[in-house]
């Protein structure tokens, strides 16, 4: 299913499942990808969210504390995603699919993360005012622009 991602939107996934073994929380949830788009400074979705004013740093610490507050697991070998995170997921390769694009990047994670209210990380991203709407249509005029950080 990844193979249509891009190496940073495969970098997003890999560091959520990194970060939720190293809080040693239960399962790899939204807010962990969310971790991972706040790490990977060089994808779309990072000049994104930069125009948009959300400071990559601040929104990774305000994760870290999120992550500390929950449950601890001792066995975290292999988590499994949560039905959210599966939805953005899915919801990624939609949007990619409806930009007629023929990859997923993390912009579509951003997207697909946005499209689903009652996700912590649509949570936390709404906080900083951030409408999916708006959001959509400046991904698309950073891809057509070629304005974007590499992918």
């Amino acid at each position: 299913m990844f193979e249509r991602f891009t190496e940073h939107a495969r970098h997003v996934i890999e560091l959520a499942g990194r970060e939720a073994q190293r809080f040693g929380n239960e399962y790899v949830g939204t807010e962990h990808l969310l971790w991972g788009l706040a790490k990977e400074v060089q994808g779309v979705a990072a000049t994104v969210l930069e125009h948009f004013h959300v400071d990559l740093k601040p929104l990774r610490r305000e994760m870290d504390e999120m992550l500390r507050a929950r449950p601890h697991v001792d066995d975290v070998e292999k988590l499994p995603q949560s039905v959210h995170v599966k939805e953005a997921i899915q919801y990624a390769v939609e949007e990619a699919r409806s930009m007629h694009h023929n990859y997923v990047g993390t912009e579509h994670i951003l997207l697909g993360l946005m499209r689903n209210s009652q996700a912590v990380a649509a949570q936390v991203l709404a906080d900083f005012n951030l409408d999916l709407d708006v959001v959509r249509e400046e991904v698309r005029q950073v891809v057509a622009a070629g304005t974007g950080k590499q992918e």
